[in-house]
């Protein structure tokens, strides 16, 4: 077991496991089914507006009871917004964390360093390694909702696409089974977590 989960076992801890995004109203153009002869058009005003996100999959150390939180803002995640998302995070999920996130300049901030020093009571940190997004389940996430929920989207507005979104994370958020997915494709767990985790519900 890795030391993370080692640790979050010990102490009966959740690991959350948190990544940032991003969704422009540029349509991410996917190869899609037509009749012959009438090939899909996608219309739309070339707009650069972007919906930023902060995600989590949180999940007991060994995987089991996964959950995935979603928060979208239109400003770019800076220090204070992700110091805003750990507060609600701890509201959301009580008791002890034990957070797995990368590198990113907000996270690294002297204001992000002194709320993790004034809140080690509930609230341990670990880095993923530099330049190994591949490890983090929720890269997996983003790539998931836009390879088919968003797929060929071409909406106008930002409410438009933040409905869109909503609607995809509850989705998700429902079919454990892919929060599973996520989690044995960034290799912290190894397929048989989803044989157990189904033969435990049935």
């Amino acid at each position: 077991m890795a030391p993370h989960k080692k640790g979050a076992q010990k102490r009966g801890a959740k690991l959350a496991l948190l990544d940032e995004g991003g969704f422009s109203l540029k349509p991410s153009v996917r190869r899609t089914w037509a009749p012959r002869g009438q090939t899909p058009i996608l219309k739309h005003h070339f707009n650069c507006k972007r919906l930023h996100a902060i995600g989590t999959l949180v999940c007991e150390p060994d995987g089991s009871e996964p959950d995935l939180l979603l928060h979208l803002q239109p400003r770019s995640i800076k220090e204070d917004a992700v110091i805003a998302y750990l507060e609600a995070l701890h509201r959301q999920v009580p008791g002890l964390i034990v957070l797995l996130w990368d590198h990113l300049q907000a996270h690294k901030s002297q204001k992000v360093a002194d709320y993790l020093a004034r809140n080690r009571d509930w609230l341990q940190v670990e880095w993923f390694p530099f330049y190994a997004s591949d490890l983090n389940p929720m890269e997996y996430f983003w790539s998931a909702i836009k390879g088919k929920p968003l797929a060929n989207l071409a909406p106008d507005r930002l409410d438009q696409l933040q409905r869109a979104i909503e609607r995809a994370h509850r989705r998700t958020r429902g079919q454990p089974h892919l929060l599973h997915e996520f989690l044995i494709a960034s290799k912290l767990y190894e397929p048989d977590l989803i044989v157990k985790t189904e033969g435990e519900s049935q």
